[in-house]
């Protein structure tokens, strides 16, 4: 009898307490993971070569498809909320082979986002030391990868914290941030734009670039929303979830929605939309930051990107925050060492599955940076490091997303959940995510498409989603495993608010 006790209590000390947080902390989880300040001062100078002036074109595309993708998460997570985020959300609906094998690519997205914006926090640390020395054509620079490690080192620390006191610390760094672009912007429109071309609304057409190459590029501004989703993780640990984390979803893409296509197009004007105008933003290192210095002073410059170097680390220490919890939720279900299915009972979050997260994203980034390897172009090789996972992490994110669609039909359309959510919203619940569906298709093939080798980062986000898709339909053992686990979780998850 005694043995059946202790078993029990042990067993429940590994689960995830439930209901404990309340609604902001999943807002600034999904918000410090989208990283506002890191992508408006990061993400454009990929796209460049490919669409010129057009990246606020781009934005405005990527909003539609990513506000179809949230659609379809506000709509399942009124129901269901797990620690799997769409491992959950697709495995409660479809089948656990399906949620096992989205669950796969969603972690490789994470674990690929926190490998790049450990990388990219190395970047603007030498991009704050070099703005220090203003006029030095050859300012001192630290090397990148002794940065890292120590970046690394304060990741292992916090990541052992309490989330509580970590969106605290995601929130204050995201809300500076957000207000300094908001001034930045002002500015930039104030002063009529770059002296050369002025305020440009043709940055909003398709004028001297093609179709294809705008929906090849709307994989990066996927990229800069990658996360707003990361809340859904929470549902087993945040407060009235079936309320608290679609307001987090919806108040995430609303707030950055907004801010990304204002903030791009303020940078594009801002530097000018002629070929020197663009150029100059190609080639920065920080976008907000040289902006800062030429429309407002080295001050502002400094502020913003000292903003950024956080912003950068803070969405770092959120991917590895929510990787953990995915990988917690592999582990307690059969998959992986259940080792990683360890609740701490201090902070009450899994932290032995969060530090192998930064642990490999360490090993990852000096790795390369000793192979010198890859080489995206940008002369920069922290950059990079963060473009290559970050693009390869946003195709994993994108076929995760192709299957959360696929879910929000299945759900609204299979007899066996008409009595959940009463047959409300239909038609929007059917046609919405069959656009998202589309959308997401659409760009995902003109990515691979426009592949020129094997090691082409959108393949390498493929290579991912083929290994988990070898797992879900080999390891039969695991997925029944993994199904029974899953069916008893969400069966144990307490009831949340009809719609």
């Amino acid at each position: 009898m005694s043995t059946n006790v202790s078993a029990g209590q042990s067993e429940d000390a590994d689960r995830l307490p439930h209901r404990r947080l309340p609604f902001w902390v999943a807002l600034a989880l999904s918000v410090a993971l989208v990283g506002p300040t890191l992508a408006m001062s990061g993400n454009g100078q990929g796209l460049i070569g490919t669409v010129g002036k057009a990246i606020p074109l781009v934005f405005v595309i990527g909003l539609v498809g990513v506000s179809l993708v949230g659609y379809s998460f506000v709509r399942l997570t009124r129901h269901l909320n797990h620690a799997g985020s769409a491992y959950g959300l697709v495995g409660g609906t479809i089948g656990p082979r399906t949620g096992f094998f989205s669950g796969f690519a969603m972690l490789g997205a994470y674990w690929g986002f926190a490998i790049g914006t450990l990388a990219l926090t190395a970047a603007f640390v030498n991009a704050f030391i070099a703005e220090l020395q203003a006029g030095n054509d050859h300012p001192y620079q630290l090397p990148w990868l002794i940065v890292v490690v120590v970046g690394a080192v304060i990741s292992f620390l916090l990541s052992g914290r309490d989330i509580r006191l970590l969106a605290k610390i995601l929130l204050a760094i995201e809300g500076i941030g957000i207000l300094s672009m908001i001034v930045l912007v002002v500015v930039i429109f104030a002063k009529g734009g770059a002296p050369t071309t002025g305020v440009d609304f043709s940055a909003f057409s398709f004028d001297g670039v093609s179709a294809s190459a705008v929906l090849s590029a709307v994989v990066a501004a996927f990229l800069s929303w990658a996360g707003f989703e990361a809340c859904a993780s929470m549902g087993e640990e945040t407060d009235d979830p079936g309320r608290n984390i679609p307001r987090a979803l919806a108040g995430t893409l609303i707030l950055t929605g907004v801010l990304f296509v204002v903030v791009m197009f303020a940078q594009v004007v801002g530097f000018g939309t002629d070929q020197a105008g663009l150029d100059a933003f190609k080639n920065s290192g920080n976008t907000l930051g040289d902006l800062g210095s030429s429309y407002v002073g080295q001050w502002f410059s400094l502020l913003i990107i000292f903003t950024a170097i956080v912003s950068a680390f803070g969405c770092h220490l959120a991917c590895a925050a929510t990787s953990g919890r995915m990988l917690y939720a592999f582990g307690r279900d059969g998959f992986g060492p259940k080792a990683l299915a360890h609740i701490h009972a201090g902070t009450g979050g899994p932290r032995r599955a969060t530090w192998l997260v930064v642990g490999a994203a360490l090993v990852v980034v000096l790795v390369c940076g000793a192979l010198g390897w890859p080489d995206m172009g940008t002369g920069n090789d922290a950059i990079n490091t963060y473009f290559l996972f970050a693009v390869a992490g946003s195709v994993c994110l994108m076929v995760c997303y192709l299957l959360v669609e696929v879910a929000a039909v299945w759900f609204v359309g299979a007899p066996k959940f008409a009595d959940v959510h009463g047959g409300k919203g239909k038609i929007l619940g059917l046609v919405l995510p069959t656009l998202g569906a589309v959308v997401i298709a659409v760009v995902l093939w003109f990515n691979v498409k426009g592949a020129q080798t094997w090691l082409d980062a959108p393949l390498l986000g493929l290579y991912w989603c083929a290994v988990g898709l070898v797992i879900a339909i080999a390891a039969s053992g695991i997925a029944k495993r993994v199904g029974e686990s899953l069916a008893a979780e969400l069966a144990n998850t307490p009831p949340v608010h009809a719609e």
